[in-house]
């Protein structure tokens, strides 16, 4: 038997109001007394009431909904990101629509397309590291949806973003191995295509240049973000007889592609050779060892990113774009702490 969808019209017949009254009282609104507010809310409950998210974003101005586009959410950066994301539009009085494109743009763009039908006030996005395609972003924004690129970003102008700064961060990890007295330091670099991929191997390579020590090419070893590329990266040099003292892994889930080759062919880390990554994670305490790592500031890029999207959502006449860079830090623990190297 199919359940009937209760209506306003339904409270609203039970209670002898207005539908106009029972929309009010159920949202709040100053002009419905607390009584009635009450009573209302009381009926919508027993009767089960939910409301109609589609049907009040086709006549109200705002849907206090936000789309959240990311690639991934197995791994600790992006589900801590999310995780805060969450909590500020709940403080907000806001609901997220979470969807995750799995590194395929075609994919990514079907979610987009999907968040816009719903009309959500503002959208969220991390790219994949394929996209290529700028074209649905370029059309939403014209038609005046706020975007907010995180993490990864499209080489678009004027658009908002909220990063960290991966040069800056990936300087830092190799110029404190540096000086620990590392020379023959490795990048597992992930996809130069996209802006982390970049600026994190530009990092690593200023850092040597400016301490003099030459680049060796044969140790950029490009791949993508993932634990596969960590694992096939450093079989590559193993094979050849061609590891490095240390690996700067492009992010946490490529260091443990590291750590799971270098055990199945008996090396020891940090002894047999060293390892820090971009990117933090509560696991990486309870590796052996614990992993040392560039800390990407997952709570400032969440609510940055939120307080933006807010901004130009309630701001869309006057609202200049805005691109935000966030600091890293330096997290040390069993990893690149000493020089072990004879």
């Amino acid at each position: 038997m199919k359940t009937k969808q209760i209506t306003l019209n339904d409270i609203a017949q039970r209670l002898n109001v207005s539908s106009v009254t029972v929309s009010k009282a159920l949202r709040g609104h100053p002009d419905i007394s607390k009584e009635t507010t009450k009573l209302v809310k009381a009926v919508a409950n027993e009767l089960g009431y939910s409301p109609n998210f589609m049907a009040r974003n086709l006549s109200a101005r705002k849907s206090n909904t936000i789309g959240v586009v990311v690639p991934k959410i197995a791994h600790h950066f992006f589900s801590s990101i999310i995780e805060h994301i969450y909590d500020y539009a709940f403080e907000n009085n806001y609901e997220i629509i979470l969807t995750v494109s799995q590194e395929d743009s075609e994919r990514e763009k079907k979610h987009i397309q999907t968040l816009l039908s719903m009309r959500v006030d503002g959208i969220i996005l991390s790219i994949t590291q394929d996209t290529k395609d700028f074209e649905i972003f370029k059309t939403a924004m014209n038609r005046g949806v706020p975007f907010v690129f995180m993490d990864r970003i499209p080489e678009l102008r004027n658009c908002n973003t909220v990063t960290v700064d991966d040069k800056g961060g990936a300087y830092k990890i190799i110029e404190h191995a540096i000086n620990l007295g590392y020379k023959k330091i490795a990048h597992f670099a992930g996809n130069q295509k996209i802006n982390i991929g970049r600026e994190r191997a530009l990092g690593y390579k200023l850092a040597l240049i400016d301490n003099g020590i030459e680049v060796n090419p044969d140790w950029t070893v490009e791949g993508d973000f993932g634990e596969r590329s960590g694992y096939e990266s450093f079989m590559k040099l193993y094979r050849q007889n061609n590891l490095p003292d240390l690996i700067f892994a492009v992010t946490y889930p490529v260091a443990l592609g590291v750590y799971n080759a270098a055990r199945e062919v008996g090396i020891r880390i940090p002894d047999g050779i060293d390892l820090v990554c971009f990117g933090n994670s509560q696991v990486q305490s309870f590796l052996s060892p614990p992993l040392s790592c560039v800390n990407q500031p997952t709570d400032q890029l969440a609510v940055k990113s939120m307080e933006l999207l807010f901004d130009n959502i309630d701001n869309k006449e006057e609202f200049e774009p805005k691109q935000i860079i966030l600091d890293t830090n330096l997290i040390l623990r069993g990893t690149c702490i000493k020089y072990n190297r004879m």
